[in-house]
């Protein structure tokens, strides 16, 4: 009987026969090695195609791409070029929207360089944001369209001009539209906030940052007029939150990296050029079209009332605190020493009432308002604002020199102007 090893291994080699097991074994085995390497194969073929696809669709990223190349980055140069003494360059985000079209221009006006960043989007019309960003490239402003949490395209401009002050408006606007999409308050006022600010403590040199905080860091605060000093940690919007959060970081940042930082309170700007969300506008909308306006009461029927500030005097201020903003103590993301950290109001001190408001908006437009009064619905909206103005005056001189009445006859004419009416034909 053979044994187990005479199975396994015959004694006259070449002389004996593969059973049929064996030769199917073989098969197998040859079978599963071809589809082995047809596997490979396969493999590397996708892999093949799938970086293929990834190479197509960066490069047609980069072809339709609104930033990068050389000409762009020869138009960034040229718009960023100072042409005075002492001048600086200046990055201004949100430059398409009201008070950011109007700063770049005063800024442009008096030979500093300017590089302008805007999103353009459908908060309100974006037609009237385009229409700025005309204005500002008939004087040789260039407006980047991008995102503030685009930290690639922050790079590239910083790569491209060292920039010495940025001047941050971009933001989420709106204390009622807060409570539709509270998301786009989040991402712009705050992540869109920090990836600048990560962007500049970053920066060699590092700029000095001015950037707009609100008036509704106050809050619930009764004290009259508001001070730099009074509470600011009672908000009553989502909007005045994520502003409050803006100064909490931007003094972190200061501590941390020397960022040279300014926080300007603004105090319900208008004038030519205005947001069409802004109560005054939609008033005068309403009014040429004869429909009703909704003005709104406090309690115990007391009229609502603002520090409306126009915005020749905001651009004062805003020059102001570029021009005394001190420069940054870091490099590369380190601090070398303590740096300027400063926040002002910036108002016109002088309070005026809603209803009085739409009377002088009735005088300019020669014609009636047809008013309905209802209470203040609970939207964050607060009864009365107030500036103290005395630390940007000791500061840098700050001081508003147009009355609301003046103000108002300049945003009529130019509302009338822009939207085609005839000023004849206003009765």
């Amino acid at each position: 009987m053979p044994s187990l090893e005479d199975e396994l291994f015959p004694s006259t080699p070449g002389k004996f026969k593969i059973d049929r097991g064996h030769r199917q074994f073989q098969r197998c085995f040859a079978s599963t090695s071809t589809m082995f390497l047809w596997a490979l194969f396969l493999i590397a073929l996708t892999a093949s195609y799938l970086s293929f696809q990834s190479f197509v669709h960066s490069g047609n990223r980069y072809l339709t791409a609104s930033w990068g190349g050389i000409h762009w980055e020869k138009q960034i140069r040229n718009s960023a070029h100072i042409q005075r003494p002492a001048g600086m360059s200046v990055l201004v985000t949100g430059a398409a929207g009201f008070v950011g079209s109007h700063v770049s221009l005063a800024l442009k006006k008096r030979g500093d360089g300017v590089v302008g960043l805007d999103n353009f989007n459908n908060y309100y019309d974006p037609s009237l944001k385009k229409a700025r960003e005309s204005l500002l490239n008939r004087q040789g402003i260039l407006v980047v369209e991008g995102d503030l949490n685009d930290a690639a395209l922050l790079a590239k401009l910083f790569d491209v001009v060292a920039f010495t002050h940025v001047l941050h408006l971009a933001a989420q606007a709106g204390v009622r539209y807060a409570m539709e999409n509270p998301g786009s308050y989040v991402h712009s006022n705050v992540a869109g906030l920090v990836s600048l600010l990560e962007i500049c403590k970053s920066a060699d040199p590092q700029p000095a940052i001015v950037w707009a905080s609100s008036s509704s860091v106050y809050g619930l605060n009764e004290n009259a007029p508001f001070s730099e000093s009074d509470r600011t940690d009672r908000p009553a919007s989502l909007y005045a939150a994520t502003k409050k959060a803006g100064e909490e970081i931007t003094h972190t940042y200061n501590h941390i990296y020397g960022l040279s930082i300014t926080g300007l309170r603004f105090f319900t700007v208008y004038g030519p050029w205005g947001r069409p969300d802004m109560a005054y506008f939609s008033f005068t909308k309403n009014i040429l079209q004869g429909k009703t306006i909704t003005i709104y009461r406090g309690k115990n029927k007391a009229d609502l009332a603002r520090d409306f500030t126009y915005i020749d005097d905001i651009v004062k201020g805003c020059l102001g605190s570029l021009d005394t903003s001190g420069e940054s103590t870091g490099s590369g993301g380190k601090k070398r020493g303590p740096a300027p950290y400063r926040n002002f109001n910036l108002g016109n001190t002088s309070p005026v009432k809603v209803p009085t408001l739409v009377n002088i908006l009735e005088k300019h437009l020669r014609m009636k308002a047809k008013r309905k009064i209802v209470e203040m619905p609970g939207n964050g909206d607060v009864p009365f604002t107030h500036a103290n103005i005395s630390l940007a005056q000791r500061e840098f001189g700050y001081k508003p020199t147009t009355d609301l009445q003046t103000g108002l006859k300049k945003f009529v004419r130019w509302y009338l102007s822009y939207y085609g009416y005839n000023p004849k034909d206003v009765q």
